[in-house]
């Protein structure tokens, strides 16, 4: 029987999880450095068909009808003039049972752990030193307990520490140069977004984007702000959480962004955004890397949550067949995507009044022109 150590319980580490606990030869933990996984309620996630697909092989596709929901098309709006510029139809790509889904993490988060045995998450379990010099992997934790197995898959998210343990050396995410804003609404926050879509505002080096996360009519709010921050604000988690920091970051966004939407968000959280700047791979072939751990992307392509269930769905297959060849596979892949948002993060943020006309003129063209929509679209959706 094969021993697996996974490192963090998030939703790459539980998903895998689920995928390699219905084998027998395999004797699974996932090791938390928390004392609880992370249920925390209200914000949003958006899966497209490529994950929902993988789901679904686990039983998602159960979960209460209420507790998520289906958009047909992302609108796209100026935040300049108020009005709308296009709308892209994303349902283009689903099927009966797989479609493209928003709903609260929480709930994706509860079903995959729910799924799970209580006794296969192991919490309070930092890693502190990883030993390869033995016949099998041993894992050092933070209270003087120590594990051995025969893979290591770690998970523990944008910021691994057992990532830099391994590399020996420390491997820092870089600051995108942005802060994210997110907050939930009770309701359609004005009467001219399509409550039914996802709506996705273009300002002025900063975008927002509202939508449904499930059918008791409330929606997730977040927004992507250009601002630049010091070495010493960066590592100030603290500067985050306060009152004074929430409040200048609004005033930013009030200047573009209507009143009503502002005045009625919730459940307010400012937090900056980090990505990966390279593909990390470990030396050792019986360690993985999964999640955000393996590669963070900017969030403009709404990929972070599928890629992570995606690559985990790799691993497991690459496990199941006895093949080491991962991280050869996920490359190109990981490379596309990353490229693709960041290539959004432009579009979204043109400042320029004339550039931006002419984007939203050839928006409106490309996403009516099928071949466009399948070879941007399709290539990520559809695998």
């Amino acid at each position: 029987m094969k021993k697996i150590a996974i490192i963090g319980g998030g939703i790459s580490g539980l998903y895998i999880a689920n995928l390699l606990k219905k084998n027998s030869n395999y004797k699974i933990t996932v090791y938390e450095k928390n004392n609880s996984i992370n249920l925390e309620k209200g914000y949003g996630i958006q899966l497209s068909v490529n994950s929902i697909n993988l789901l679904n092989k686990i039983g998602f596709h159960n979960i209460k009808l209420e507790d998520k929901f289906h958009p047909d098309k992302v609108d796209f709006y100026s935040l300049k003039n108020k009005k709308k510029i296009c709308d892209l139809n994303i349902s283009a790509f689903n099927s009966t049972e797989v479609k493209y889904t928003t709903l609260q993490r929480f709930t994706l988060i509860n079903f995959l752990k729910d799924s799970l045995p209580d006794s296969l998450i192991n919490y309070n379990k930092k890693v502190t030193q990883i030993n390869y010099e033995t016949k099998n992997i041993e894992v050092n934790f933070e209270n003087k307990t120590s594990i051995k197995c025969d893979y290591l898959i770690i998970s523990d998210g944008t910021f691994s520490k057992t990532k830099s343990i391994i590399a020996k050396k420390e491997i820092k995410p870089k600051y995108f140069n942005s802060i994210a804003l997110r907050a939930t609404v009770d309701q359609a926050p004005t009467k001219e977004i399509n409550p039914d879509n996802i709506s996705l505002s273009l300002g002025s080096k900063l975008h927002t984007v509202i939508y449904p996360i499930n059918k008791k009519g409330q929606f997730n709010f977040i927004s992507i702000l250009r601002k630049k921050l010091s070495a010493s604000q960066l590592v100030d988690y603290s500067l985050f959480e306060s009152r004074d920091f929430i409040e200048s970051v609004l005033s930013d966004l009030s200047y573009q962004i209507s009143p009503d939407i502002i005045k009625n968000l919730k459940n307010i959280k400012c937090f900056p955004v980090f990505v990966s700047s390279k593909i990390y791979h470990p030396t050792n072939k019986n360690t993985f890397l999964i999640g955000d751990a393996f590669f963070t992307f900017p969030p403009t392509f709404a990929q972070g949550a599928s890629q992570s269930i995606e690559l985990a769905y790799e691993l497991y297959e690459n496990l199941e067949n006895q093949n080491n060849k991962f991280n050869q596979t996920r490359i190109k892949r990981t490379k596309m995507i990353n490229f693709k948002s960041r290539f959004n993060y432009f579009v979204f943020h043109i400042s320029n009044p004339l550039i931006a006309f002419i984007r939203n003129i050839l928006m409106s063209y490309l996403v009516r022109n099928k071949k466009f929509i399948i070879s941007y679209l399709g290539k990520i959706y559809k695998n």
